[in-house]
């Protein structure tokens, strides 16, 4: 009887680590399926060893991915045998979930994405007809609506954002079980629509004021939107702070210490008195409750429109030109791009460097006010 060992074969997927500003490691799948390779990230993340709670955090966090992957091997064998459950989800038309999608998102009251979401439905039609099943969405499928997209006459960040909803959504029907991945991310970066230069809106010191001394038929709105102008929080982390987040730090000074909803990094965000202004009163609410009452983004930005609007702003402000204006302020009073970058939470300083460039225009454009004056 031969001893010869069998060489295993190696897994399709890896569980693979990447190194974030902060010292955290965002956990990611490596997954290598028929001579293609893709990546999946789950939103894991390990953080540094300081405790046992830490410890036991990312043990927990490793048990999870673990199961993930072998969940990941499982239905890859599957399908590759004929197994596969899903085979008749793979049936369903893609176009009519996008217009379920857009749907929820118009019950939901976000109705800015339901427009975007329809859009897109629209375009696909276009594209391809309405009979597209499932199956169909491949990478050759999302390279030929790129190239479609091309042969209209949408603005690049308009390609670029209907590329991006694509994405999310074939990211949900990976999660709904319709897809086993998502081919607009074997998509190379030469492959994708070109990312155009941002043209971010931000609000004036004098704006502000204009804004303070307005009414708003809701209180919180006001008040969360400014506190997000001296604080650069996103609508998602101020609509999830609670009163037990902020604390006091050994000089007396106030500070956040909470989870960004969008990346899952934990945060330490030291915020100003100009700030904490806004902040509502306590009144005894728990460490629990939440700090602002505040209702879906797309209702929140509606309320937000009209109260500009009777402030005389004439500029298409949402929730997120606050984060935009904190980042302009802090630039144009002279804070170092690293501490605003650090101070917003971004990973890469490049998408700092985008409020740089919008600060530099503005300059250009006031010393130009200057040409043929005499």
């Amino acid at each position: 009887m031969s001893t010869k060992k069998v060489k295993k074969a190696k897994e399709p997927v890896t569980i693979r680590f990447k190194k974030l500003k902060g010292g955290n490691q965002s956990v990611y799948f490596d997954i290598y399926r028929d001579g293609n390779r893709s990546y999946e990230f789950p939103k894991l993340y390990i953080v540094p060893e300081k405790s046992e709670t830490e410890k036991e955090q990312n043990r927990k966090t490793l048990e999870l991915a673990n199961k993930l992957k072998s969940k990941m091997i499982l239905e890859m064998g599957n399908a590759e045998h004929g197994f596969n459950n899903d085979s008749e989800k793979q049936k369903s038309n893609f176009i009519k979930y996008i217009a379920e999608t857009a749907e929820k998102k118009k019950m939901s009251g976000a109705k800015s994405m339901y427009y975007s979401i329809n859009g897109l439905k629209n375009h696909l039609t276009k594209y391809k007809g309405k009979t597209v099943n499932f199956k169909q969405v491949t990478k050759e499928y999302c390279k030929g609506f790129i190239a479609y997209l091309n042969t209209t006459e949408l603005a690049e960040g308009s390609q670029n954002g209907y590329c991006q909803i694509l994405t999310v959504i074939l990211n949900n029907a990976m999660r709904d079980g319709y897809l086993q991945n998502n081919p607009m991310n074997l998509l190379t970066r030469h492959e994708r629509p070109r990312q155009p230069e941002s043209n971010r809106e931000f609000l004036t010191v004098e704006e502000i004021r204009q804004l303070v001394n307005t009414p708003c038929t809701k209180p919180d709105i006001k008040q969360s939107f400014l506190f997000t102008c001296f604080s650069g929080l996103r609508f998602s982390d101020v609509r999830a702070l609670r009163w037990g987040d902020i604390q006091t730090d050994n000089e007396g000074q106030k500070a956040i210490r909470y989870t960004q909803q969008k990346t899952s990094k934990n945060e330490y965000l030291q915020v100003s008195n100009e700030a904490l202004k806004y902040l509502p009163e306590r009144n005894g609410a728990k460490d629990d409750d939440s700090i602002f009452k505040l209702s879906q983004n797309g209702y929140t930005n509606e309320t937000l429109a009209g109260w500009v609007l009777a402030a005389g702003i004439k500029k298409r402000v949402t929730f997120h030109v606050g984060r935009h204006t904190n980042a302009t302020l802090l630039l144009s009073l002279g804070v170092p791009i690293e501490t605003v970058s650090k101070l917003l939470g971004h990973s890469d300083i490049k998408t700092t460097q985008i409020y740089a460039k919008v600060i530099d225009k503005n300059k250009r454009e006031a010393v130009s006010k200057l040409d043929g004056i005499i």
